[in-house]
C-alpha cells in the first residue's frame, strides 16, 4: 500500500456528484493517497441541481464513504454550501464533531488568513434568472457526457483527454471577462477584509495567483478548480500553497462492475437516506 501525504489543509470543489461527468472514481483515488488534518469542502459536492432519480453509481457513493473514513480518522471537514447544494444551506451552522456545515469560513494559516467560499454570491444570474441558470447546467451536463465520449476514443487512440467546455469557454470573451471580473472582485474584497488568502470554487477555473488592487495591496487568489473537466484540488502544508491536477494511473479505483448500472428510481430524500445509511463513522 503506498504511503499516504500527510497534508495540513486540502480543498475541493465542484464534484457534481450525481451527474455524468463526475469523475467521482479519480477523486476516490486522490483521496485514498492523502491524510489532511483539514478538508474544505468548497461547494457543488452533490449535485441537487442536476440530481436524477436514476444515477448515483456505487463510485459517486464511496466519494461520501472516502470522506467519512477521513473524518472517523480525526480530519476536520468543513462543508461549504455552493449553488448546486444549495438546499443544504438550510443547515448552516450545523456541527457533529469533526464536521461542519458553512457558507463561507474564515482559517488562521501559519502564513496568514484565509478566507473560503463557493463563489454563486457574485453570479447575477444565480440571483436573479435562477432558471436559466438551472438550464445552463443542463446544457453543460449534456456537453460533458459528450465529452465522455470523446476522450474515451480519444485516449484509446494515444491521445489524451480534450476538454470541449474548456475550449468552448476559452473562445468567448465574454466568459473569460466573468471570470476575471469574478477573480479580481474576490481579491478586491480579501484586501479590503485583511485577509492573505482568498479561496473559492463555481467558476471551474483552476488557479492560484497573486492580485493586486490598483492602491497596490495584493492577496493571493487560488481556486480549486473542479473534479468534472480538471480533477484538481488545493494543497497547503509547511507554508505553501500548490494546486494538484490528478493524472489517472495504473491503481487507481475502479468501481465495481455494478457500479455502471443505474439504480433503481429513487426520490431525493430516498437517496438522502440511503448515503446517511452508508456512512460509517467507525475507524476502519
Amino acid at each position: 500500500m503506498l504511503q499516504k501525504r500527510e497534508l495540513e489543509l486540502v480543498v475541493i470543489s465542484d464534484v457534481h456528484l450525481g451527474t455524468y461527468g463526475a469523475r467521482a472514481s479519480e477523486l476516490v483515488s486522490y483521496l485514498r493517497s492523502i491524510k489532511p488534518k483539514t478538508l474544505v469542502l468548497n461547494g457543488d459536492i452533490i449535485d441537487i441541481w442536476q440530481f436524477s432519480k436514476h444515477y448515483f453509481p456505487s463510485d459517486h457513493m464511496q466519494v461520501l464513504k472516502e470522506i467519512t473514513s477521513l473524518l472517523s480518522k480525526d480530519t476536520k471537514v468543513y462543508y461549504i454550501t455552493g449553488n448546486h447544494d444549495e438546499m443544504l444551506r438550510k443547515f448552516t451552522g450545523f456541527n457533529m464533531g469533526n464536521f461542519e456545515i458553512q457558507n463561507k469560513l474564515v482559517l488562521p494559516l501559519q502564513t496568514g488568513v484565509a478566507w473560503f467560499f463557493h463563489g454563486d454570491v457574485f453570479d447575477t444570474t444565480m440571483k436573479h434568472s435562477k432558471w436559466i441558470a438551472k438550464l445552463g447546467g443542463k446544457g453543460y451536463d449534456f456537453l460533458i457526457i459528450i465529452n465522455t465520449i470523446v476522450n474515451w476514443f480519444s485516449e484509446k487512440l494515444g491521445r489524451g483527454r480534450v476538454s470541449l467546455s474548456k475550449k468552448v469557454k476559452d473562445s468567448v470573451k465574454g466568459v473569460l471577462k466573468f471570470v476575471n471580473n469574478f477573480e479580481e472582485t474576490a481579491a478586491e474584497i480579501a484586501i479590503n477584509n485583511g485577509y492573505q488568502f482568498v479561496v473559492c470554487g463555481h467558476i471551474h477555473y483552476p488557479q492560484l495567483k497573486t492580485i493586486t488592487n490598483s492602491s497596490g495591496e495584493s492577496v493571493l487568489y487560488l481556486n480549486s478548480g473542479d473534479w468534472v473537466e480538471n480533477s484538481t484540488a488545493l494543497e497547503y502544508n509547511n507554508g505553501e500553497w500548490k494546486l494538484y491536477k490528478h493524472a489517472p494511473k495504473n491503481g487507481d479505483f475502479v468501481p465495481k462492475q455494478e457500479a455502471a448500472q443505474q439504480k433503481a428510481a429513487l426520490s431525493y430524500d430516498q437517496l438522502l437516506q440511503e448515503v446517511i445509511a452508508n456512512l460509517n463513522f467507525e475507524a476502519k
